[in-house]
């Protein structure tokens, strides 16, 4: 672990023009740098370095950040990988913090484990080229699959020996532990305590990990030879390096594409994403057949949020496409749907076309999911049993959706497609939704809870949240801009805390406090990550919201601070009238502290509105909804003059204007 010390060496010498300046080719601008962005094709430069701010920003595809959070963007790395990125390029040494034996132990281990999956890499890999067996049963098949040896290479494709003895006996001859053998799990010992080689006799595909280590491997016996055979693959067995379901198999081949593309690909086997590539579609990788774990979402969702499923059509190609998709809605990715023909997979469908012709096809025919499960569960569907099944399956999915905006179209569409009242999928919905709350899997800042009503109004609760418009877009983006920049400023001194003593509010304790009252959140749950963390450190000595931000380990997080640390809009506060003497002089002349809660105020007042504006839209729909039904109607109405009385209560306190 690199100490913090070494930490803050790093982020002092790293300088922003010098780092970009290595991928960018940059001009100056002012007191400012541009160049063509490295993060999507543009003709004219919107990418700018600020030197000022240590900072980098892209107005096209709003990419950028810090130093680090660029090197992580753009060469794919974890954080300690960009900092040991930074220290290699300014030639600080990395001091490690200092480990227990215990700790070392383990570290050594791990890392012989990882020297042995490289040796065994490299000898499967000699073997398939350069052995007589290699080449003419091996690289025969990969030929015969169609594999050009350029991709075989790119995907360090191998072979192994029938001689089941042979591997154990070469490492031991080259110095390698047999201890290290057995945890990796490429030996394994039988009844007479011989090294028996876990991969012999088939070709070898080797797992990758994201940081470009063998984590290990999977072997498949040869076509003539999988007739009555069950087990076609063998895979490495779980060890401290390797664990299946934290692993994508194509992640490191891929990784680059896939951020450049902002989207991946998900197909089922090895074969699927080497033929995608060698088609000229990178952005692809493969699960191996069994359901995403979080592990893996967490990994993709490193690179993007948009996620693709390509499987063939029959049965088992749809069974695969549902499994574990709850889980990647619920980790907030934007999911897909691509079932191919039938008859064809991935691997069959790639060698038939281009890859241009490929990305057109998946452009044509990719669904998305709800519509997809729509679609697949309540076509020619009659029982009412089953339909009502499929109803809830469908309910079920939507309640998993973290981007509240999306979830009230869906089940808006649901409703029209199903031809079931509105009402009734939101009461479903929100059971859904209450249940994961009490079993623990889902809370308020992920976007579980709908929006309350403001404090001022007799509490009627919505159950789901208006559409913001691009003034609440603007409002929101005005709030959490205001938090980055001056979150841990006080704004009010010598406060009743409510048990008899005094405090201080600062700017995101205040926003935090207002909002929670009414269990408001932003539409964004990133949004509602940064007041959080920006409320629980904004009382510690020395905080400062804006350089806590921009140096976020959270590449997003980072981005964002870097992007809201340029002006885009601008608050607008009423002008007051000429004072008539000194004395209305002084009193006119804010201090900064006053300013800058006025303006805190005002734009928590602006969020309540839009609030409120869009709840007296929803209202009025309902409203024009629910003609012919008067007892409905007149509830209705009530409640709207209820929420046009706030509304006039905030729009009299507020008498600014928000502008671009």
């Amino acid at each position: 672990m690199i100490d913090r010390q070494t930490v803050e060496r790093i982020k002092d010498a790293a300088n922003i023009v010098e780092v970009v300046s290595e991928f960018v080719t940059l001009r100056k601008s002012g007191a400012n740098y541009k160049g063509l962005c490295p993060f999507h094709n543009e003709k004219t430069p919107s990418f700018y370095v600020s030197p000022s701010r240590g900072t980098c920003h892209c107005f096209g595809c709003g990419k950028g950040g810090t130093p680090i959070s660029f090197i992580m963007e753009h060469e794919q790395m974890t954080y300690p990988e960009a900092l040991r990125w930074l220290a290699n390029k300014y030639h600080i040494e990395i001091q490690e913090k200092e480990l227990t034996d215990e700790e070392r132990r383990e570290q050594s281990e791990r890392e012989s484990m990882f020297i042995v999956n490289e040796w065994a890499a490299d000898y499967f890999e000699d073997l398939l080229h350069n052995h007589p067996d290699g080449q003419a049963v091996g690289l025969q098949y990969f030929r015969g699959r169609g594999f050009r040896d350029d991709i075989i290479r790119k995907f360090r494709l191998g072979f192994d020996l029938n001689d089941r003895l042979a591997l154990g006996q070469t490492a031991r001859q080259k110095g390698y532990q047999e201890d290290f053998l057995l945890k990796t799990g490429i030996c394994y010992k039988n009844d007479r305590s011989q090294l028996i080689d876990r991969y012999a006799g088939r070709v070898i595909f080797p797992w990758i990990g994201v940081s470009g280590k063998v984590v290990g491997f999977g072997g498949r016996k040869l076509d003539a030879a999988t007739k009555g055979v069950q087990q076609k693959y063998v895979n490495s067995p779980d060890s401290d390096i390797y664990h299946k379901d934290h692993e994508l198999y194509g992640i490191y081949q891929a990784k680059k594409a896939i951020a450049k593309e902002d989207r991946v690909y998900m197909v089922e086997g090895y074969t699927d994403v080497i033929s995608m590539h060698q088609c000229g579609i990178e952005n692809v990788v493969a699960n191996s057949g069994t359901a995403l774990s979080v592990h893996q979402i967490h990994i993709l969702h490193r690179f993007t949020s948009n996620i693709t499923l390509l499987y063939d059509g029959d049965a088992a190609g749809i069974h695969a496409a549902l499994r574990g998709t709850d889980m990647l809605l619920q980790e907030g990715m934007n999911l897909k749907v691509l079932l191919l023909p039938d008859g064809d997979d991935p691997d069959s469908f790639a060698r038939k076309h281009t890859a241009a012709d490929f990305r057109k096809y998946i452009e044509d025919h990719q669904t998305d999911f709800i519509q997809f499960k729509t679609d697949l569960l309540l076509k020619d569907e009659r029982d009412p049993l089953k339909r009502s099944e499929a109803i809830n399956s469908i309910v079920e999915s939507i309640s998993m959706v973290q981007n509240q905006i999306l979830r009230d179209t869906y089940l808006h569409d649901c409703s029209t497609r199903m031809g079931i009242n509105e009402a009734t999928l939101i009461n479903q919905m929100n059971r859904f939704i209450r249940d994961r709350r009490g079993q623990g899997q889902g809370t308020a800042a992920q976007g579980e809870t709908v929006q309350q009503p403001v404090s001022q109004a007799p509490k009627v609760a919505p159950q789901v949240v208006a559409r913001p418009t691009d003034n609440t877009s603007r409002v929101e983006w005005l709030l959490i801009q205001l938090i980055i920049r001056k979150g841990e400023q006080v704004i009010f001194h010598d406060m009743d805390d409510g048990q008899g003593g005094r405090t201080t509010v600062t700017v995101a304790q205040y926003v935090s406090y207002d909002l929670a009252s009414d269990e408001l959140l932003f539409h964004n749950p990133l949004y509602n990550q940064i007041l959080a963390e920006a409320n629980d450190h904004s009382g510690e000595e020395g905080f400062q919201c804006e350089a806590y931000f921009i140096n976020h380990p959270d590449l997003e997080i980072s981005q964002l601070a870097a992007q809201m640390s340029i002006d885009r809009y601008q608050l607008i506060l009423p002008p007051k009238a000429a004072p008539k003497n000194d004395n209305e002089r002084r009193l006119q002349e804010e201090t900064a502290e006053e300013q800058l809660r006025n303006q805190t105020r005002h734009l928590v007042m602006d969020f309540r509105l839009e609030y409120v504006d869009n709840k007296l839209r929803q209202l009025m729909a309902d409203i024009k909804a629910s003609a012919g039904d008067a007892g409905k109607m007149m509830k209705l109405m009530e409640e709207y003059k209820d929420m046009q009385l706030i509304r006039n209560t905030l729009a009299k306190e507020l008498g600014s204007n928000i502008v671009v």
